[in-house]
């Protein structure tokens, strides 16, 4: 692989990866609420996803799920599914009888195993990714070389510019947690979380495949 054409991948990855989705809502409510070793914890949880995704594409397994509706349609449903979980949990956790919790964080009642889990279970269901790396690693890929080597570095590069961003993304929403420190903020603040995972669990049902 060309310096060139890693540097184009490079790009690429860089400006999906930033695009708001999912992960990065979830990243920016954990910064807020739950700080930022929340934050690692998922953000890692998220790149061992993406690992998962990414060797995927590599082993063709990929194309059996893009190619079968079947398969496909439950992925989609798996996501869209838990991403509407979470959004109502959030719901939930803005109702008046749930402001008591505000001044306590997640974390006082959850591991760092449990925000990992909640980061791979996001991206390991989110069909965009496979989309990504099923439809765009074979671009990038030099046929002529060994595959595996050109494999391994544009996955480091993809999980390093995620990781980056999810912590970027927290680390931002922890500073900033003073605006909603009070108990309408924090209350309007998982309204508008909550709301947006639902509405990326509805908008991943419009996500079609490539057969």
């Amino acid at each position: 692989m060309s310096v060139d054409i890693l540097v184009m991948y490079s790009i690429v990855s860089f400006f999906y990866i930033i695009s708001p989705g999912p992960a990065v809502i979830l990243a920016m409510y954990n910064g807020a609420m739950n700080g930022t070793r929340a934050v690692m914890a998922s953000a890692f949880g998220n790149i061992i996803g993406l690992l998962l995704l990414s060797t995927l594409s590599i082993s063709g397994l990929s194309a059996i799920v893009l190619t079968s509706s079947t398969l496909f349609t439950v992925l989609k449903l798996v996501g869209a599914c838990y991403l509407v979980f979470l959004g109502v949990k959030q719901l939930r956790n803005s109702t008046p009888l749930a402001q008591p919790n505000f001044d306590k964080s997640e974390q006082e009642h959850r591991g760092n195993a449990s925000f990992f889990k909640e980061g791979l279970i996001v991206a390991a269901t989110n069909p965009k990714p496979i989309l990504f790396f099923a439809a765009l690693f074979p671009q990038f890929l030099d046929t002529t070389q060994s595959i595996a080597p050109q494999f391994v570095v544009m996955t480091l590069i993809f999980m390093a510019f995620s990781f980056l961003s999810l912590s970027t993304y927290g680390y931002i929403a922890n500073k900033a947690k003073g605006v909603i420190s009070n108990p309408n903020g924090i209350r309007w603040f998982t309204r508008i979380s909550g709301g947006l995972f639902i509405g990326m669990g509805a908008s991943l049902m419009a996500v079609k495949n490539q057969s």
